[in-house]
């Protein structure tokens, strides 16, 4: 009994390996349009994505002429790579961002630092939740106007020794108030929810973590029915 605990629990852990490592994205640096060069505007590149803990950045380089330099702040203000935290070479370097954070890397080779050849990551715990869309305020429909009372025909008073002359009843004047409108309210939409553009797909990391799991749960179903 106790080994068939011990066995779900290592399966359950290898099962949150697993779909940890399927959802993690990979981020080429400065992909599409550019790369790790001095021609690249590498901070505008990496303004526009959004880190998570567990992706991984990749720098792809011509290693005779650049490499990628791990330093701390005060060296990536000054373009100091002789104190550096990990020195990379190998023209294709892969770096996963294990904690949330800032991590800063430049180029070590004199000059290509001055020249923009520098990164500032943002790493964050877990994705932004997107800004709620304003909500719009309720339309009250205009107050009608108030009806214009009829106004009454005033009789002059005659003087005395004036003649009294007959006069046929007039009908009092009516006036006519013109129908209201009713009220047009305005529809109220959504206001489309600005995103950052990415160069990542995260379509086939949920298929791939759906994959893992089932392909999980499958063996743990086997190994349970072995057991009996």
């Amino acid at each position: 009994m106790a080994a068939k605990r011990t066995l779900w629990s290592s399966l359950a852990i290898i099962v949150a390996m697993l779909m940890e490592f399927a959802m993690a994205a990979n981020y080429t640096v400065g992909a599409p349009n550019g790369g790790w060069d001095t021609s690249t505007q590498l901070q505008v590149w990496a303004s526009s994505q959004s880190f998570l803990v567990g992706d991984n950045l990749i720098f792809q380089y011509d290693s005779t002429n650049h490499d990628v330099v791990e330093v701390r702040k005060s060296d990536y203000d000054s373009c100091q790579p002789n104190n550096p935290i990990q020195t990379y070479n190998d023209g294709t370097t892969s770096i996963t961002l294990s904690s949330p954070g800032k991590r800063y890397f430049i180029c070590g080779t004199l000059g290509h630092c001055g020249q923009g050849m520098k990164l500032e990551i943002d790493t964050l715990a877990t994705s932004p939740s997107p800004s709620p869309a304003p909500s719009s305020s309720p339309f009250s429909p205009p107050e009608a106007s108030p009806s214009i009372p009829p106004s009454s025909s005033l009789t002059p008073s005659l003087s005395p020794g004036s003649p009294a002359y007959s006069s046929s009843p007039e009908s009092e004047p009516t006036t006519e108030l013109p129908p209201l409108s009713s009220p047009v309210v305005p529809s109220t939409g959504s206001s489309p929810d600005p995103s950052a553009s990415s160069s990542v797909s995260y379509k086939g990391s949920f298929i791939a973590a759906s994959l893992t799991v089932g392909f999980c749960f499958i063996v743990m179903m086997i190994l349970d029915l072995q057991s009996f």
